[in-house]
């Protein structure tokens, strides 16, 4: 099968093309610039010049491909609302370029929408109020028009080597502050999965995901905040201290809103369905190791 994939070099796309690559697919990357093309080329992966701001180039690479799988997104989490809009674009984009054919289209979303209530699981509906239901509201008119597309949702920490996301945001915030800080007692939780699990999983959908299907990447159901934190704490030498209210949004700031998220989800369907099996380490084990806190 030939899989065109958006993302294909960053931390969660690299993985997802080397995981293709090694059960025997070919893999054409997204590629917006000459390190981009030199990337994928050493990772045995061709290269499709383009942008996701270039929505022609998304259409054309698409309709050369069997299936797509689509990560990358823009995360200026200054202008988020602004990104969502525009991954609704995207996304109709390529769905545009499958439209009348059994070819599988692959969306990247957040477990994060389905958030607040016990425990999340595929069949939650997304919140309407989050920006980042755009995505899946996109692939919900997609599905209406016969095209084949399916949303993987993908918890608050994909982490591994490499990771350039909240966690260590997290650790560059309690090196600036002197302080590794949780919301409050520390006791909402954050799902979590190692990339190369996460990248398993993109490859199973890409294969065999049903259109239509919501999948959680979830390979834990929920790791304490507290204690990410106190991972933080004791390898940086610092003091783990929860906060609220004005201390805690000074230390936070615009990512208070994610340090105080409680979502805890199930990927029980998604495993039943595709026989998919997280392998790798768990999220504090994963950070808990001096390759996240090498400066």
């Amino acid at each position: 099968m030939h899989v065109f994939v958006t993302g294909a070099t960053g931390f969660i796309g690299s993985a997802i093309v080397q995981e293709l690559l090694a059960h025997g697919h070919r893999v054409t990357g997204l590629a917006r610039s000459v390190a981009a093309v030199e990337a994928l080329a050493a990772a045995g992966a061709a290269a499709h010049r383009g942008s996701i701001d270039d929505l022609d180039s998304l259409r054309r690479g698409a309709a050369a491909a069997d299936a797509v799988i689509h990560t990358a997104f823009n995360h200026d989490f200054t202008r988020f609302a602004a990104s969502c809009a525009a991954d609704r674009h995207i996304v109709t984009a390529l769905g545009d370029a499958l439209a009348g054919s059994a070819r599988r289209l692959v969306v990247t979303s957040g477990t994060a929408l389905v958030a607040g209530g016990p425990l999340a699981t595929e069949a939650d509906a997304p919140h309407d109020a989050h920006p980042r239901v755009a995505s899946e509201q996109a692939v919900a008119a997609l599905i209406e028009r016969g095209v084949q597309a399916c949303v993987v949702r993908l918890p608050p920490s994909v982490h591994g080597v490499g990771d350039h996301g909240f966690v260590p945001l997290l650790i560059e915030l309690a090196r600036q502050k002197g302080l590794a800080a949780c919301i409050g007692d520390g006791r909402n939780r954050w799902p979590a999965v190692h990339r190369l699990d996460a990248a398993a999983l993109f490859r199973r959908v890409a294969e065999a995901g049903r259109a239509g299907a919501c999948y959680h990447g979830a390979a834990e159901t929920g790791v304490p905040f507290a204690e990410i934190a106190a991972v933080i704490g004791r390898r940086l030498g610092l003091l783990v201290q929860g906060l609220s209210g004005e201390a805690a949004a000074a230390h936070f700031g615009w990512f208070q809103h994610f340090a105080a998220l409680d979502n805890p989800c199930s990927s029980e369907l998604t495993q039943q369905e595709l026989g998919w099996r997280p392998q790798h380490a768990g999220l504090l084990a994963d950070i808990d190791q001096p390759a996240y806190f090498a400066r």
